[in-house]
């Protein structure tokens, strides 16, 4: 699997380690930056380059490290296409993949372990996406226009929007 990785200062380390992990795996790896944690640097500038490679399709996947992945996370999201999901948890990191097709992972470098974040990066590649009723909810995270139709006709009532 080809996955772009980037990080900030606060996410280096730990962005080191996975991605020679990633490596060693087999996986191709575009590591994007930061390449130190000396000097402070603003995260969206590497989870708009990781997010962009994911957007073009040149990668399959991205992984985004900062202090609490939140930052990264929210940045990621502003790319159509792109489905970025905080994980602190492998469980969480499989519903993402399961239920969100999240393509890229953003993980927390103050707040995880090596070992931690290894578990939730395995998982995450390895969980397959279900589709069914949930590829119908992944269509619509990219239809931004669907919360107003819904504003406008009422909230849907059926079994089946409830799905």
């Amino acid at each position: 699997m080809r996955i772009a990785a980037g990080a900030d200062h606060a996410g280096f380390a730990l962005k080191q380690v996975v991605v020679a992990r990633l490596r060693a795996a087999g996986h191709d790896v575009v590591d994007v930056g930061t390449g130190a944690a000396e000097l402070s640097v603003d995260y969206p500038l590497y989870a708009h380059a990781v997010a962009a490679a994911v957007e073009r399709g040149e990668v399959d996947r991205g992984l985004l490290v900062c202090g609490t992945g939140l930052g990264m996370c929210m940045a990621a999201n502003r790319h159509h296409g792109v489905r970025a999901a905080d994980c602190f948890t492998p469980q969480l990191a499989d519903m993402a993949r399961r239920h969100n097709d999240a393509n890229v992972l953003c993980l927390a470098g103050r707040l995880l372990d090596e070992s931690q974040a290894w578990e939730i990066v395995t998982t995450w590649l390895e969980a397959p996406f279900e589709g069914g009723r949930h590829a119908r909810r992944v269509a619509a995270i990219d239809d931004t226009g669907a919360g107003a139709r819904v504003a406008r006709a009422g909230a849907p009532t059926t079994e089946a929007s409830r799905g």
